[in-house]
């Protein structure tokens, strides 16, 4: 039994059918956004904002259906999570109004602004834990996707965050 656990934990994530649910949640979130922009005729930045509305939404809700298990995996890797359960304790709820916002168009600066502090906090952890060859689960989604902290985590902050810093030029900010 444990040499079984240990094969699976060493094999997680080297399949591109394990990053499944990622993609469609990417997937969704990409194909929402154009139908609410092509309603409203928001053009690119009302995409990003509709795009960046439902991924960190559907990202938070996985991450809030076990909120303790997001909880401990975050702790693995994030530097501010690793120094305070209670910021891994509401991050799926940073995320959760971080998503809204974007929806709401809620004060675009500072939205946009928050979004890239958060996504900088998360790329260094991510960052300084691929460094250090850390092998954790990736948290990303929760406790819902079994793969380890890669290059696609890092990603995903990095494309958030360049989305946030986009939106900041688009907007006029800058």
């Amino acid at each position: 039994m444990e040499n079984e656990i240990k094969q699976r934990d060493e094999t997680r994530g080297e399949k591109l059918e394990n990053y499944w649910p990622l993609f469609v949640l990417i997937a969704i979130s990409f194909l929402a956004a154009i139908a609410v922009t092509y309603g409203f005729g928001g053009g690119l930045l009302g995409w990003m904002h509709a795009f960046m509305g439902f991924f960190l939404c559907q990202f938070s809700m996985l991450k809030i259906f076990n909120i303790s298990g997001f909880a401990d995996g975050f702790q693995m890797y994030d530097i501010l999570a690793k120094r305070s359960r209670t910021y891994a304790l509401i991050y799926p709820f940073i995320e959760l109004g971080l998503g809204l916002a974007y929806l709401a168009f809620f004060i675009p600066l500072f939205t946009y602004l928050f979004t890239l502090l958060v996504m900088a906090v998360s790329i260094v952890g991510v960052v300084r834990s691929l460094m250090e060859g850390v092998d954790v689960k990736c948290a990303c989604m929760g406790t819902i996707l079994n793969v380890p902290l890669s290059t696609v985590t890092l990603s995903e902050d990095i494309g958030m965050g360049v989305m946030a810093l986009l939106m900041l030029f688009q907007g006029g900010y800058f």
